[in-house]
């Protein structure tokens, strides 16, 4: 089962030089994931979210325009699975009559999604393994089971670091209880 996400928020990753955080947000849920992503995809994501266009029309804006010249379009984007800590993602495009399914990165899969105006979705399991679950209030939720931990504890000290350096506070506390909470299971 799919579940469609929106963009919570992009920052810097701390945890790997050059790269950047981008958290997805489960449209009717409370659970979010963070997705490592490039710099030109963070750039392009950052750009699509302040409705900013480029001066130069970047890779996934000419995608677009090939896919518009041979009446093509991108349906969705789906973040389907994790494998060694890695993401996999892949687009749906069609044409009216025939669909096709194309591998990408989990940052591409973000920026497609953006630029076609298309649903994006994270499959169940991934989101159940990767998952932060808060409330409305941006609390975190107690673990009703234990999931297997993709996240490390390195990884969210990390983001809480890089969270206080942006002056997110509130996802700062949500890295810090989360960081409490897998200390007090370990």
């Amino acid at each position: 089962m799919k579940r469609e996400v929106n963009i919570f928020g992009l920052s810097y990753s701390q945890s790997q030089m050059g790269s950047y955080v981008c958290v997805l947000s489960e449209s009717n849920g409370h659970r979010h994931l963070p997705v490592i992503v490039r710099p030109q995809e963070a750039q392009a994501i950052a750009l699509n979210v302040e409705n900013m266009e480029s001066p130069k029309p970047l890779i996934h804006e000419v995608m677009r325009n090939m896919c518009d010249d041979f009446q093509m379009d991108c349906q969705e984007a789906t973040i389907y699975e994790l494998l060694e800590g890695n993401f996999y993602a892949r687009i749906l495009i069609a044409n009216g009559i025939d669909e096709s399914y194309i591998e990408t990165t989990a940052g591409d899969a973000i920026v497609l999604s953006q630029v076609f105006d298309c649903p994006l979705y994270i499959e169940e399991k991934v989101l159940s393994a990767c998952g932060i679950e808060m409330d409305t209030e941006g609390n975190l939720q107690p673990d009703t089971e234990k999931k297997e931990r993709i996240v490390s504890i390195e990884d969210l000290e990390r983001m809480m670091q890089e969270a206080e350096i942006n002056e997110e506070y509130e996802l700062a506390a949500t890295y810090r209880d989360k960081i409490a909470e897998r200390k007090a299971e370990n």
